[in-house]
């Protein structure tokens, strides 16, 4: 009787603590979740050309909007709000099937007429237009289905009083421009109601500032220095990085006006010593780079040198008579930024060159952060070659075609890639199921808050 008694309590306990694990992994309802980001966003149209594209703006956008079609991980076109589309011959003509039964957080109906109203506010120069449950397109871009995942296409009711109306998994109830915003879990999604009930997030955040919440408990979700990232995983931070989709550069605010200017700007390119500043300044966090878009999307990133050649800048530099200095603008809020700036200036001392680092916004030159729009190659240069004013070569659906486009890109002089970097996010232990899309941002409709044990 004792052996059967000792069996019995054995078997209830492994049984206890498999229900017991099995709670605390099975996803739950309700809670508030607290977010924290450097970004502090004047609208929340997604369509607004005002404010720039940044990763905090993509991960908002797509918690409250949804689009046409997604792209998943694997890069492959999936459904949306089209539950089907088709290209006519020759693929001048799009027709998308609008999904049934959506509705806009403020009660009315998805209809195409609203969908191609949404998208013409949101692309001026496309003929979009709707045919009874459909939306047509006329457009010859083979790249049109990238450029509709991206959430700056995501479909838009706009009411008399200027305020978004969306179909995603979160609706609006307060909304401080720049400040704060709060969203509640939407019950008639059609993707179904998201686990979290609301999701706060404070906006205008440092990185330290964000760093300080989480470890106070007043975070759930923050943004990660790209420098500190390696630090906070040796610490045992519960940390989320993206690939590197976030390009820095150098950007030069006008075209070279002579053949001596170029021969500068090339000496400046040379002169970068993009290694060690990824090694030092970035903590390993970076990968240097002297191309637009990475290896995983042309295959042939591993063409453009990264190497610091001194000689060769020199040589370039003795050939010029005299040269101005050139202001060097960066962002003030970023220390990285200044660090990084005040590098470059050092290096291109050593060339010959002078570089004056401001936090002006009137200058010559400027550090900028891009990240990169799509997974798709041509999506991606497209954006990038529309900073500078420059539209690439057709896409005629070869690499070869793609690289003389990039090739043709850098030759302007405009732009000098320099380092890539992902996107780190740092979470409390009681944040579950959350994830990052291809482009960076972070998608939270199927997160949910639970124990704070990891």
């Amino acid at each position: 009787m004792k052996l059967f008694d000792w069996q019995w309590f054995v078997v209830s306990s492994v049984m206890v603590a498999t229900l017991a694990a099995s709670a605390e992994t099975r996803p739950q309802y309700g809670g508030v979740l607290h977010v924290a980001m450097r970004a502090a966003p004047a609208s929340l149209d997604p369509s607004d050309s005002t404010q720039p594209d940044t990763f905090a703006r993509r991960s908002l956008t797509m918690l409250m909007f949804d689009a046409l079609v997604t792209i998943d991980p694997s890069g492959r076109v999936q459904p949306s709000l089209a539950t089907a589309w088709q290209a006519s011959s020759g693929s001048q003509r799009w027709q998308f099937r609008i999904r049934r039964g959506v509705k806009f957080h403020d009660g009315t109906a998805l209809t195409a007429e609203i969908a191609a109203a949404s998208l013409r506010a949101a692309n001026r120069s496309w003929n979009v237009v709707a045919d009874a449950d459909s939306v047509v397109i006329d457009s010859s871009d083979p790249n049109l289905l990238a450029e509709l995942a991206l959430p700056r296409n995501a479909i838009v009711k706009r009411t008399s009083d200027s305020k978004p109306s969306g179909t995603g998994p979160f609706h609006i109830v307060e909304w401080q421009p720049g400040k704060k915003l709060a969203l509640a879990g939407e019950e008639n999604c059609w993707r179904g109601r998201p686990f979290l009930d609301v999701v706060e997030i404070e906006m205008g955040k440092s990185y330290r500032d964000q760093m300080t919440a989480l470890e106070l408990g007043k975070a759930d979700l923050v943004e990660v220095a790209p420098e500190q990232a390696h630090r906070l995983s040796q610490q045992g931070r519960r940390l989320l990085s993206s690939t590197p989709v976030e390009l820095w550069a150098l950007l030069f605010t006008r075209d070279a006006a002579s053949p001596d200017e170029k021969l500068l700007r090339e000496a400046l390119a040379l002169s970068v010593e993009r290694g060690s500043i990824c090694s030092v300044l970035l903590q390993g966090a970076g990968q240097p780079t002297a191309s637009v878009l990475p290896n995983g999307m042309s295959g042939y990133e591993f063409v453009f040198p990264t190497g610091a050649e001194l000689q060769r800048a020199h040589q370039k530099r003795e050939q010029v008579p005299s040269q101005p200095t050139w202001t060097l603008g960066y962002d003030g809020s970023d220390p990285l930024a200044r660090l990084l700036a005040e590098r470059i200036a050092l290096n291109g001392k050593d060339a010959g060159l002078s570089l004056q680092p401001t936090t002006a916004d009137s200058t010559e030159l400027r550090l900028i952060t891009i990240p990169l729009a799509s997974s798709d190659p041509w999506v991606a240069l497209v954006d990038v070659a529309a900073l500078i004013g420059l539209r690439p070569a057709k896409n005629q659906g070869g690499v070869e075609d793609l690289y003389a486009s990039e090739v043709a890109l850098l030759a302007t002089e405009r732009l000098i890639p320099l380092f890539r970097l992902p996107v780190s996010y740092a979470s409390s232990s009681s944040l579950k199921n959350w994830a990052l899309r291809p482009d960076g941002s972070w998608a939270l409709a199927d997160a949910w808050l639970g124990d704070a044990r990891p």
